[in-house]
């Protein structure tokens, strides 16, 4: 917790599930209340499980609640496929959601800075967020269905995305959020 509370950015990893990413959260009340206490004050950059865990729920691990800090919902693609679960040429879309995706920007931000809209990241989940606030949708993919891709509000920029393994535009995005200082 004092690391993170002296921290000058934090960025909330995409490792795991969500049900134990949050029972680890949630059995260290210091641990927890100091990363509460930075999603208000300074640069936090979400990645996969990470922006996830910014949303009010998820149906992964039977259902589990969220940090509320983003408008909208995080589902299975099983249950956003029930119409759409074919790609352009026919074949069924497997899950997960693995492999290069191109991400469409729905704002300008810093952290988009010298990568153009369209750009190829690499994707890894089975879990999709569905934004209802579209000010805090700022870049959407598809995958049988739109989901949202990158969403942020104030000093939060989140990914459902791994930079770190995209290749030089991952490589942008993380030299982006270091030297962001978490305005708009």
């Amino acid at each position: 917790p004092e690391m993170i509370a002296g921290a000058d950015h934090l960025i909330l990893p995409g490792q795991g599930a969500i049900g134990t990413w949050f029972d680890q959260l949630n059995g260290d009340c210091a641990l927890l209340e100091s990363v509460q206490e930075r999603l208000h004050a300074g640069p936090v950059l979400g990645i996969c499980l990470g922006l996830q865990a910014l949303y009010r729920h998820s149906s992964e691990s039977g259902g589990t609640r969220g940090l509320g800090i983003l408008s909208g919902n995080v589902r299975h693609f099983a249950e956003g496929f029930e119409a759409a679960g074919i790609d352009m040429m026919g074949s069924e879309l497997k899950v997960p959601h693995m492999g290069w995706n191109r991400v469409w920007h729905n704002s300008d931000h810093p952290l988009w800075e010298g990568i153009r809209s369209g750009e190829r990241f690499y994707f890894v989940h089975s879990y999709y967020a569905l934004g209802e606030d579209r000010a805090q949708v700022m870049g959407q993919c598809e995958f049988g269905i739109p989901f949202t891709a990158a969403a942020g509000r104030n000093n939060l920029f989140a990914l459902q995305f791994h930079p770190e393994k995209s290749q030089q535009a991952g490589l942008i995005l993380l030299r982006n959020f270091i030297n962001w200082n978490g305005t708009i």
